[in-house]
């Protein structure tokens, strides 16, 4: 089993080994080459799941209780 981590370029839209662009411009680190381009697909269902978080939806705590 290897170290190696992959990350998925924003900027380039390509998976890059660590010696790849800056971290602003990365998402990862991934265990997998598979994983890391699947990148934008993971960071968007990670959002879904917290937009409907009940102990993170900021509009949750804006509602009036009765």
């Amino acid at each position: 089993m290897t170290d190696a981590k992959f990350y998925y370029c924003t900027k380039h839209d390509r998976v890059e080994g660590e010696e790849g662009c800056r971290a602003a411009d990365r998402l990862g680190p991934y265990d997998t080459e598979a994983e890391a381009s699947r990148a934008l697909e993971i960071a968007a269902e990670r959002t879904e799941e917290w937009d409907n978080d009940p102990d993170w939806n900021d509009d949750a705590a804006s509602t009036p209780k009765e």
